[in-house]
């Protein structure tokens, strides 16, 4: 089954890539659960389409994402998320997220949030996401 290509969005204002807003989403949506090992990644064309993007751009993305090792090409079927063992680092790992929320960051300074009002968000996600495990 193939993750829909309605989940993900990208903001051309943001100043962040395209090709690497579609990477963090991947990565995102796996770190959260919703896409799982062995589930396949929409098409580059089918993605491209419903982003309104050149298909290169999610071409390189999925490209970036394979060859870090998350998603694998299967012939004539696309892209497969990997089974993830992660023996990095912690220190590697906290680089990884820092790169998945630099983003996020960046979009809530343009919204004009504050310190403690981003914290605020971080810390009810933190919550929510803690009791629906």
């Amino acid at each position: 089954m193939s993750l829909p290509p309605q989940l993900f969005r990208v903001a051309t204002s943001s100043g962040v890539p395209i090709f690497r807003q579609i990477m963090d989403q991947v990565r995102a949506l796996i770190a959260c659960g919703d896409l799982a090992a062995g589930e396949m990644l929409p098409s580059t064309r089918e993605l491209a389409r419903e982003l309104e993007v050149n298909m290169m751009t999610v071409s390189k993305a999925y490209s970036r994402l394979e060859a870090d090792g998350v998603v694998e090409r299967v012939r004539g079927l696309g892209m497969r998320v990997v089974e993830i063992r992660d023996t990095r680092s912690a220190t590697e790992r906290k680089r990884d997220f820092q790169e998945l929320v630099a983003p996020a960051l960046h979009r809530a300074r343009q919204l004009g949030l504050s310190d403690d009002q981003i914290l605020s968000v971080v810390k009810k996600a933190l919550k929510d996401s803690s009791h629906e495990q």
